[in-house]
């Protein structure tokens, strides 16, 4: 099946295209972000204003940090290596991963640095040698 067939229907037509730079990538993620919370802070600013009923609780009251480092020491050593890699892997998906043809570009470019690095130290060598052998002989 080709991609011609999926792309007729129109639905990539409204869709916008995934953008090609990092800063459009954080750009779109912003508006996706404010769009999650307007809702929520409507909401939160009708509910009373000055009110401190919807206002959290700050101070020795529940979820201080004592507690949880108190909760944490509590749990086996697995639990804690468990959550660890949830952890990684939530933050790995945070990650803006480069496309093929960046990694490629990227890849020559640290490839002919290194080259160039190598020559030049051959190159430095080899001068100083010479000099040092022309000197003490």
């Amino acid at each position: 099946m080709s991609d011609d067939g999926a792309k007729g229907n129109g639905e990539d037509e409204q869709r916008p295209r995934r953008p090609e730079t990092a800063a459009g990538r954080r750009a779109r993620r912003r508006a996706a972000g404010d769009e999650a919370k307007q809702p929520a802070a409507v909401g939160a600013s009708k509910a009373g204003r000055g009110s401190s009923a919807s206002k959290p609780a700050k101070g020795k009251g529940s979820g201080t940090a004592a507690t949880k480092r108190d909760d944490e020491e509590k749990r086996s050593i697995f639990a804690r290596i468990a959550r660890f890699l949830r952890e990684v892997v939530a933050e790995l998906r945070k990650v803006i991963w480069p496309t093929r043809k960046q990694m490629v570009t990227y890849t020559a470019v640290v490839l002919a640095f290194v080259a160039f690095m190598v020559a030049l130290v051959w190159v430095l060598d080899w001068v100083f040698a010479k000099a040092v052998f022309g000197l003490f002989g």
